[in-house]
C-alpha cells in the first residue's frame, strides 16, 4: 500500500473516530447543554422522513401515533451511525497499519467491532487495533443501555404532573378549567399547591430537556394531554388567576410563571427560536381580547369571582403572557401539539358545583 495512502487513511480514520466519540459523550454523558452537530444532522434527516409520513392531511391522532416513534428511532439511528462510522474509522486504521487491501480491512474491522472474532488479524499493531475497536463497540452499546433508564426516569417525572393536571383542569386541560374546577369544589387556597408543583416541574424540565434533548420529542401517553399543552395551560391559568380573580394575587403563581418562562427560554435558545428579550405589555400576544372576554364570560357563569375592571385585567394578563407567548406558540408547531383553542370556552359544557352536601352527585351542565 502506498505510504501516502496509508497516512491519509490513518488521519481520516482517527478524525472520524474522534467525531463519533465526541458525539456519543456529549449526547449521552455531558450534563449540560451541548450543541452536537452530528446529532442534529441525524435527527434532522430522520425528522424529514417522519414529517412526510405525518403530513398535515392526516388527522391529529394518526400524526401523533406516527410521531411517537420519532424519538426512539432517532436513538437507534444514533447508535447505528456511530457503529457504522466506527467500523469505517478502524478499517482505515487497519489500512494505515499495513493491511494489504480495503476489503480485508473492513472484514477485520467488522469482526472486531462486534467482537465476533471470525476474521482475526495477526501482528502487534493489528492486535492493538482489534482490542481497541472491540472496546469502542462495547462502550457505544453500553452508553445506550445505560442512557435509557435515565431518559425514561425523566420522562416519567414529566408525565406524572401532566397526568395529575387532568384532575385540576380536565381533558384536554384548559386554563379556565383550572379555575372553574377550583370554584366547583371551593378550593382556591389549594391552587398554591399546583403552582408549587409546576414551578418544580419547570425547573426539572429545564434541566432534563436541555441535557437530554431527545426528551423534547417523546410524546405524552395521552394524545389529548401533551406536555407542551399542559405547560401552556398552567402558565395561562396562573396568569388568569393573578389578573382576573377577585382574590389576593398569589406570589406562588407569579413564581410559577417566572419558572416557566425561564425554562422555555432555555429550550428556545437551544432550538434557536427567536423571542423578545425585553418584553412589555405593548408586544402583541396570540390570545385576542375577544377570546379573553369569552373566557371571562364563562368563568362568570361558573360563579368564579372576577375583578370589576376588565380593561385592567386584560392588561395584567397580557403583561404575564407576553413573557412566554412567542415561545409556547412556536413549540406548538415544532412538536406538533394541538393548540388550546380559547374560543371553545364559549361552547364547552360548564363544570357544575361539587363537593357540596345535600346536592347529590355533580356533573357538567350546558350554559344557558
Amino acid at each position: 500500500m502506498n505510504p501516502v495512502v496509508r497516512i491519509v487513511c490513518g488521519v481520516a480514520g482517527l478524525t472520524l473516530q474522534v467525531i463519533v466519540l465526541d458525539a456519543a459523550i456529549r449526547t449521552f454523558l455531558l450534563p449540560r447543554i451541548a450543541n452536537v452537530r452530528f446529532s442534529r444532522v441525524v435527527a434532522r434527516v430522520v425528522g424529514v422522513f417522519f414529517n412526510k409520513l405525518a403530513s398535515s392531511e392526516r388527522g391529529y391522532l394518526t400524526r401523533d401515533r406516527i410521531l411517537s416513534m420519532f424519538a426512539p428511532i432517532v436513538l437507534l439511528t444514533y447508535q447505528a451511525m456511530w457503529l457504522a462510522l466506527s467500523l469505517v474509522a478502524f478499517a482505515l486504521g487497519f489500512v494505515a497499519a499495513g493491511m494489504a487491501s480495503f476489503s480485508g480491512a473492513f472484514s477485520v474491522s467488522g469482526s472486531s467491532l462486534l467482537t465476533l472474532g471470525t476474521t482475526p488479524a495477526h501482528g502487534g499493531i493489528f492486535s492493538v487495533l482489534q482490542f481497541a475497536e472491540a472496546g469502542v463497540g462495547l462502550t457505544l452499546l453500553a452508553l445506550l443501555i445505560a442512557f435509557i433508564p435515565t431518559l425514561y426516569g425523566a420522562f416519567q417525572r414529566r408525565e406524572l404532573s401532566v397526568g395529575r393536571l387532568s384532575v385540576r383542569a380536565g381533558i384536554p386541560a384548559t386554563p379556565w378549567g383550572v379555575l372553574e374546577i377550583a370554584q366547583s369544589v371551593q378550593s382556591y387556597e389549594r391552587l398554591d399547591e399546583l403552582w408549587r408543583e409546576w414551578e418544580q416541574w419547570f425547573i426539572d424540565v429545564g434541566e432534563t430537556h436541555t441535557t437530554l434533548i431527545i426528551l423534547n420529542y417523546y410524546r405524552s401517553p395521552n394524545p389529548k394531554q401533551t406536555w407542551i399543552g399542559s405547560a401552556a395551560t398552567v402558565l395561562d391559568a396562573a396568569a388568569l388567576f393573578n389578573a382576573v380573580i377577585d382574590l389576593k394575587p398569589s406570589p406562588t403563581a407569579g413564581l410559577c410563571i417566572r419558572s416557566g418562562w425561564l425554562t422555555l427560554r432555555r429550550l428556545a435558545d437551544y432550538f434557536r427560536i427567536e423571542y423578545p428579550k425585553n418584553v412589555d405589555s405593548n408586544i402583541h400576544v396570540t390570545i385576542t381580547r375577544e377570546e379573553f372576554d369569552m373566557v371571562l364570560a364563562r368563568l362568570e357563569r361558573s360563579g368564579v369571582p372576577l375583578v370589576s375592571d376588565r380593561e385592567a385585567a386584560w392588561r395584567d394578563f397580557v403583561g404575564w403572557r407576553v413573557n412566554y407567548d412567542a415561545i409556547i406558540e412556536h413549540f406548538y408547531k415544532q412538536f406538533n401539539c394541538p393548540r388550546t383553542d380559547w374560543k371553545l370556552a364559549g361552547i364547552d359544557p360548564l363544570v357544575g358545583p361539587s363537593n357540596i352536601r345535600g346536592t347529590g352527585p355533580s356533573g357538567s351542565y350546558l350554559p344557558d
